[in-house]
């Protein structure tokens, strides 16, 4: 096995724009999505969690962000992107999505081709039944997307159909909050819940919207812990 500090390099050439990316470690692979205004190597402290029990994880730069070309100005190209990465892994992928990560997976799960290859979802800090004014007034004191406005407003334009496919799906779905500073409120969950009832919920003490930077080490211990049963 390959440590977490000799990671192998990715790369997937998509019609319009190159995704460079790496992996780390061997066994059942989760596919790592960052937030918006991050990159690949936020997952890294989660990453030598993970590899140390025995998992593969892969991470890529979203488009416009990092080392991957282009800009990021609709979810559809972003959900696009994440089917491309979800083809290119081995079948019972467990996918990690972080903000705009976990939206363009919820996207890209419309496709019931990439539905089955993949084991489940793990959304950190986002759900599907967005409130626009409220995620407005969000991004605009703290989230990394705000200077996408673009893709920021795209998204919310997309939340009747990501409530759609959230409703539709069949896998089994965790949900990691934090309790400090979360963009999430009670009702949120709730809502998601509702739509999706096969939900875990876990919170992470101490942790704001950016869990993965907050408290790398008690989000992968969550996501081993729950989703240990998923494959």
């Amino acid at each position: 096995m390959i440590g977490p500090g000799a990671p192998r390099v990715r790369r997937i050439t998509r019609p319009d724009v190159i995704l460079r990316g790496d992996e780390v470690g061997g066994g059942p692979t989760f596919l790592l999505l960052h937030a918006g205004g991050e990159r690949r190597q936020v997952w890294r402290p989660v990453s030598e969690v993970l590899v140390d029990a025995g998992y593969r994880c892969v991470a890529f730069d979203q488009r416009g962000h990092g080392d991957s070309e282009g800009s990021a100005r609709t979810l559809s190209a972003c959900a696009d992107d994440v089917a491309a990465m979800v083809h290119a892994e081995p079948p019972a992928s467990v996918v990690v999505g972080a903000s705009l990560g976990g939206l363009a997976a919820v996207a890209a799960l419309m496709d019931p081709a990439v539905r089955a290859r993949v084991a489940g979802l793990v959304l950190v800090d986002v759900v599907p039944c967005l409130e626009p004014s409220r995620v407005r007034r969000f991004l605009a004191s703290v989230g990394p997307l705000g200077a996408h406005t673009e893709l920021v407003e795209d998204i919310l334009t997309q939340v009747p159909r990501l409530r759609q496919v959230t409703a539709q799906l069949d896998l089994p779905v965790l949900l990691v909050h934090g309790d400090n500073g979360s963009s999430l409120t009670d009702e949120d969950i709730d809502q998601l819940l509702h739509l999706a009832p096969q939900t875990t919920v876990r919170p992470i003490h101490g942790a704001g919207h950016l869990i993965a930077r907050d408290q790398p080490v008690a989000l992968a211990q969550a996501v081993i812990a729950t989703t240990a049963a998923w494959r």
